[in-house]
């Protein structure tokens, strides 16, 4: 998912004051290699040096706005104005719908974003966002939307949850609400439509290239070009008024040239901006030569130019950067993620990131929650992520695939990947005691890799959250770096249970034991095939889909004994025995539980095989199967007695107490349950004790002795208080 970063029109502050010109040695030289040689529009540029120094370029600080004053107007004026239900008197059921259509490029996102920040005083329950398109022109799926837009309401899914259901409690979590959902880079009405929640105080602001056909009374403001003073507006507050001033008429002639359209305007201010002895004539002159491929069609043809002009002037490590931007995971790039692709330093990456945000070809992410708490250190969770605007990735893209190799893109694409599994490594090592030995091994690792806290470790984790998901995903599909997507999985893997908890990271690790599993068959591991459906069986248990747990567990079975693993076969064997339990077909629970049985004892794992007589004997006796289950609790008594566990022998004896009990004989329960007692005191377990006293008065009571069964209770009632901890 991307966020559109020059679509919008974002400007720099400081306009009128001169600053966009200022500090002209700071600025990045206009047709310069990084090694000093001259370089003409269009040349290829070579791979950098790793520590030629890219000149700095200052970034806007603080974006501002221009124009789209009418259309401000319409909007506000189509949320005052009565809906199709109001119309026809009864309350709308959903909420309203209002659509900003245009071109990328065309500023459509940051209209959006100027409509929510003066809107946002009359909706005290926030604003949602969701970018519905990747940044490769992908949808990430209606599923993985709603999921995090859960995730924003506090609201935790349970993990394998389907699009429906997920759809349904992101509706239901917003009813009653009074909230914003913004909706940007809307493909269509169908990516749309699941995500509208039932709730008429709610507002939908969507942000589409064409029509929501299909989604009634829906409130459509298209966008064409600026007007001419709001495109003099952005020249200005990025090349400085100065130039613009004394040639208004050539800086109209260039807004024409841009076609009135944002970021090719921010594109082409920029690029005066970075030259401060050129002028708008040199640029208009720029714009033309670019030459223009022949299938392009007349929208594209002003941001094609604007961009082309500003690339082909980059240095070669700019350049390259630029271009490599585009493997970057869900199109956030940070300095050690260029610095990985690019193979240079991160200090040059940084710095070329910032010069690349200057000339508006990348757009700064603000953090998620601001900074991390604690001292500002020179750590990994401090490199300012960025993302390539929505408008500009296809033009990126295009010169990625002119100018290299795929040999190249997947070099670069697995020292990304190895780069990713380190940083993962030095943020769990934080989540582990100081002086342990992870963190004594992190401390080893060069700075720009290491964080300063576990606070910092752990906001970084959550704010490339989706970064790091998205990595897994694309390194799978890639198909060609299964080494090294095993270890970023299993490195995401165990930093999301360190930081976080399995509860809490539970539905995200769905979606790497989804992808293991993946790997897994593609490349025939037959082990790791068998610990993935375990993981995703276990998940699908506890979320309350047992049949469907009950699958897996079968093929964790067969890949678990094709792979001669009898580990990971006893564990499927006896999770099945539990999720049929779960179903409440005693039958089979006991067959799976017996199964287990036999590979346990065949190993001579008898602690376990303790544990499953119990088991078998608790179905049978759920089946009324009373003999069998004495048989096997009488089994689990003995084998509890060889293994010198007294307080595991009690529980046993007690249990065929109740067995006993349940199949109509007192008499002998009462027996079975004084010779358990008798051996809980022995082993001195008083919570073993306090229960089987317990379950003494109760069958007393049954028996028609008050006098001894009020004994036994107040005993039983005084041991649970001296030990209330369940074993």
């Amino acid at each position: 998912m991307t966020e559109q970063a020059v679509d919008g029109g974002y400007l720099p502050p400081g306009a009128g004051d001169g600053s966009a010109a200022a500090a002209p040695g700071r600025r990045m030289p206009p047709a310069r290699r990084a090694d000093g040689a001259a370089v003409r529009p269009g040349t290829p540029a070579s791979a950098p040096a790793p520590s030629a120094p890219v000149p700095s370029v200052p970034v806007p600080s603080v974006p501002g706005f221009a124009g789209r004053h009418r259309e401000l107007r319409e909007l506000h004026a189509e949320i005052a104005r009565a809906g199709l239900d109001t119309l026809s008197g009864r309350k709308g059921a959903r909420s309203r719908v209002l659509l900003i259509a245009g071109r990328p490029g065309s500023g459509r996102s940051a209209l959006a974003e100027r409509l929510l920040g003066e809107l946002a005083g009359d909706y005290p329950d926030g604003v949602l966002r969701a970018v519905l398109t990747g940044p490769g022109g992908e949808r990430p799926g209606t599923a993985r939307i709603a999921r995090d837009l859960l995730a924003a309401l506090g609201e935790r899914p349970s993990p394998g949850a389907d699009e429906d259901e997920l759809t349904e409690r992101l509706r239901g979590a917003l009813a009653g609400r009074r909230a914003l959902l913004f909706l940007d880079d809307a493909p269509g009405a169908d990516a749309v439509a699941p995500l509208l929640p039932d709730a008429p105080d709610c507002l939908v602001v969507v942000v589409s290239q064409g029509p929501l056909t299909g989604i009634p009374d829906v409130r459509p403001c298209v966008l064409g070009g600026l007007d001419g003073p709001a495109c003099v507006e952005i020249l200005s507050r990025y090349a400085g008024p100065t130039r613009i001033t004394v040639d208004p008429r050539t800086a109209e002639s260039v807004a024409e040239e841009c076609g009135g359209q944002p970021a090719a305007l921010i594109l082409a201010g920029a690029w005066l901006a970075a030259r401060p002895k050129a002028s708008v004539s040199d640029l208009r002159q720029g714009l033309r030569a670019v030459p223009l491929p022949g299938d392009l069609p007349g929208s594209g043809r002003p941001l094609f130019r604007a961009f082309q002009l500003a690339a082909a002037a980059l240095p070669a490590a700019a350049a390259r950067i630029l271009r490599l931007s585009t493997l970057a995971p869900a199109g956030l790039v940070d300095a050690q993620i260029a610095s990985a692709l690019a193979g240079c330093s991160v200090a040059v990456a940084a710095t070329v990131l910032d010069d690349l945000a200057a000339l508006g070809l990348l757009r700064p992410v603000p953090a998620e929650g601001g900074r991390p708490p604690g001292p500002p250190l020179p750590d990994a969770a401090l490199h300012t992520p960025y993302r390539l605007p929505g408008s500009l990735a296809p033009l990126a893209r295009a010169l990625l695939d002119a100018h290299e190799r795929p040999a190249d893109v997947q070099l670069a694409r697995a020292r990304m990947l190895e780069r990713t599994v380190r940083l993962l490594h030095s943020c769990r090592a934080m989540a582990e005691p100081a002086g342990s030995p992870a963190r004594r091994k992190a401390d080893g690792l060069p700075r720009s890799l290491r964080f300063s806290s576990r606070a910092a470790a752990a906001h970084w984790l959550r704010s490339r959250r989706g970064a790091l998901l998205d990595a897994a995903g694309v390194a799978v599909a890639d198909g060609g770096l299964d080494t090294l997507d095993r270890r970023l999985m299993a490195a995401l893997t165990r930093t999301l249970l360190a930081h976080e908890g399995a509860e809490a990271a539970a539905p995200d690790l769905y979606g790497l034991h989804e992808l293991v599993l993946r790997v897994a068959e593609r490349r025939g591991l037959a082990r790791e095939q068998a610990a993935a459906l375990l993981n995703l069986a276990d998940l699908d248990g506890r979320a309350g889909r047992p049949e469907q747990a009950a699958v897996r567990y079968r093929g964790a079975l067969e890949a678990a004994r094709s792979a001669r693993d009898p580990v990971a076969a006893g564990r499927a064997l006896e999770s099945l025995g539990g999720t049929y339990a779960e179903l409440g077909d005693w039958q089979r629970a006991a067959d799976w539980y017996g199964r287990a049985l036999e590979l346990r004892l065949a190993r001579g794992e008898r602690a376990d095989a303790a544990r499953l007589h119990g088991r078998t004997g608790a179905a049978y006796a759920c089946a009324a199967r009373w003999d069998e289950a004495l048989a096997e609790w009488r089994a689990a008594a003995r084998t509890y007695r060889r293994l010198g566990d007294p307080a595991g022998r009690a529980r046993a004896v007690g249990e065929m107490a109740g067995v006993q009990e349940r199949a109509g004989r007192p008499e002998e329960a009462l027996r079975t349950c004084l010779e358990a007692l008798e051996t809980a005191r022995k082993a001195e377990d008083g919570r073993v004790e306090a229960e089987l006293r317990l379950r003494i008065a109760d069958t007393l009571d049954r028996l028609g002795d008050p006098t001894a069964a009020r004994l036994h209770r107040d005993v039983g009632e005084r041991l649970l208080e001296d030990h209330p901890d369940r074993l």
